[in-house]
């Protein structure tokens, strides 16, 4: 992999990958509050935050781990970036909604205007924290590792997971509407938009645990 591989450019990616977390734990609270139906992942973790004791981020974070050990069972290699996304991302939404910072819409036209900011703000996000190549986020990697043992297309099982959390968390009283399909077909499109006006057209490939630790560890910089 063409990866850079200095402790110094790992700390410099490691603030790249933070800033991307951020913008979209954002993303994901303007998604939520556009009060048009949230993102396919997050009909789920609502749902799960109404029916258990946990904060929506802390659902984010219990559901992220649960992924991760999947998917390592299954075969993915996680990496820091994989376990800091599992972690990091449901503290920055608890902390922006205990801010109050983010209006919830109820007029249509602020609700749709609302809605696309956030598909944006989700797709540059996630844009960062993927240039960092320092692991793919949980719900990626069980993506990836299910399409490598099932030896599907990935976009068939990005579809099929889609459809499972969104009928799950529908069932768990989830916000399932209009803005849950356009988030859900749009997205992909985002994210590709900002891979290409960011000049990364590898975005798989991405440092394991071991590989990250591996460089840490060196006395050169």
């Amino acid at each position: 992999m063409n990866i850079p591989r200095t402790r110094l450019s790992i700390i410099f990616r490691m603030a790249i990958l933070f800033v991307g977390f951020f913008i979209l734990a954002i993303g994901i609270v303007v998604n939520l509050y556009a009060n048009l139906g949230t993102s396919p992942w997050g009909v789920l973790h609502v749902g799960l935050s109404y029916i258990t004791p946990f904060t929506l981020g802390q659902v984010t974070q219990i559901v992220g781990l649960i992924i991760i050990v999947i998917s390592w069972l299954i075969g993915f290699s996680p990496g820091f970036g994989t376990i800091a996304n599992m972690i990091t991302i449901g503290f920055f939404i608890d902390i922006i909604i205990a801010l109050n910072i983010i209006p919830t819409q109820t007029e249509i036209i602020w609700q749709l205007t609302q809605l696309i900011l956030s598909i944006f703000i989700l797709g540059g996000g996630v844009f960062l924290y993927l240039r960092a190549q320092l692991g793919a986020g949980p719900r990626d990697g069980l993506m990836v590792a299910l399409a490598k043992r099932l030896n599907k297309p990935i976009s068939h099982i990005r579809v099929s997971m889609d459809i499972i959390v969104v009928l799950a968390g529908f069932i768990l009283g989830g916000p399932l509407g209009v803005g849950t399909v356009i988030s859900a077909l749009s997205l992909g499109y985002i994210i590709q938009f900002f891979l290409k006006i960011g000049k990364f057209n590898k975005p798989s490939e991405q440092l394991n645990l071991l590989e990250f630790f591996e460089i840490i560890k060196r006395k050169n910089k």
